[in-house]
């Protein structure tokens, strides 16, 4: 399968991006009440208009910049990169089976807590979210589950639009269709009895002819399944960030005041809002163009794993479709039409004028 301040204000950036994570939870899970703040933008302007917070939002920022721009230039441990993208490839069977693990769990999970898709959306739905999550798990009928799924999901988001918060099961359940069960699932097994000539079952099964033919036809279309992911996913870390920080920062103040998150970074809480708030756009933007996926996919990961420590009744079960998407990106990379692709074109392309040059510099040399 083909799976494409001075010093001291610089350092509390870095350290603030890394741990912003943590207050960057869909606050409404946490949280019953929230500060009071009208004028979401009055408040962003405030914050940065403090020269202590504008330096380390904006060291940080370059600082990320300048490493990515020196990454670029430089390619350190390139080979490294390499053998880590050969062994990671070597996975991408197991990538269905990972996809829905992460959408399966987490569906069971809501159907028995009585929420719908998202903890700040309950509905009466605990035998179908229990059924499309069981047989996720078992792989059954997968691309039809997944169909199913993803329609119960657009119904619910047009009777509650609070349910965009779990956007990222759209790109889980559109890559599933692509995907199939993959192995080991209950339609893999059940496809290669019945493929097997002489077996009972292959003659009595009315369904293996056309799972045959559905295979066939989406077959080519496999390596676009990263792409609608990383496409939820950035969507859903952008939305987030804005909506649930920098335009309604009540609630996020909350957080970072229930948690008592300024112990963690002594900053004051407005910083901790705007900065998590900007991490998790910078974060969902980097994903949804295809930018540097692996190491943002990556970062997505410890955002969350922060979060998981940093906020002790934060709902886990929630995240697992999170986290098994961006472990999902990180094993596949961004899939086609990514700035990654641009990206790695170009490096071939100064690569082949390098060796070009190369040999005609020792043609002359020899002469």
């Amino acid at each position: 399968m083909n799976w494409r301040r001075p010093t001291l204000p610089l350092s509390f950036a870095v350290l603030l991006l890394s741990v912003s994570g943590t207050a960057s939870a869909h606050v409404r899970y946490v949280v019953d009440s929230a500060a009071d703040v009208k004028d979401a933008l009055a408040f962003l302007l405030d914050v940065v208009a403090d020269p202590f917070n504008a330096a380390l939002l904006g060291g940080g920022a370059l600082a990320v910049v300048a490493a990515l721009l020196a990454y670029l230039r430089f390619r350190p441990a390139e080979r490294d990169f390499d053998v880590l993208r050969e062994t990671l490839r070597g996975y991408g069977d197991l990538v269905p089976w990972m996809l829905r693990l992460s959408i399966g769990l987490p569906l069971v999970g809501a159907g028995f807590a009585g929420y719908f898709f998202s903890p700040v959306v309950h509905a009466e739905a605990r035998v179908l979210q229990v059924g499309i999550g069981f047989l996720l798990l078992f792989g059954l009928a997968t691309r039809v589950v997944a169909l199913v799924g993803l329609l119960v999901y657009a119904f619910g988001l047009l009777a509650d639009p609070a349910l965009v918060l779990a956007s990222e099961y759209v790109g889980g359940f559109l890559a599933l269709v692509l995907l199939g069960g993959g192995r080991p699932s209950a339609d893999q097994m059940l496809q290669r009895v019945a493929d097997a000539e002489g077996t009972l079952y292959g003659r009595l099964d009315p369904v293996h002819g056309a799972a045959s033919w559905l295979n066939a036809r989406t077959e080519p279309y496999d390596e676009y399944a990263p792409t609608l992911v990383r496409l939820a996913l950035g969507f859903n870390f952008f939305y987030l960030g804005f909506t649930q920080k920098l335009f309604a920062p009540g609630p996020a103040l909350a957080v970072v005041e229930k948690y008592d998150l300024t112990a963690v970074v002594p900053v004051d809480p407005g910083l901790w809002v705007v900065g998590a708030g900007l991490t998790e756009m910078a974060v969902g933007f980097a994903l949804f163009v295809g930018l540097f996926t692996r190491a943002t996919a990556a970062t997505a990961f410890t955002m969350l794993t922060l979060t998981l420590f940093g906020l002790a009744d934060d709902p886990v079960l929630a995240h697992v479709t999170l986290f098994g998407m961006v472990s999902m990106l990180f094993i596949t990379g961004p899939g086609p039409l990514a700035v990654d692709d641009w990206l790695r074109e170009r490096a071939s392309v100064d690569a082949s004028r390098g060796e070009t040059d190369g040999e005609t510099y020792s043609g002359r040399t020899t002469n």
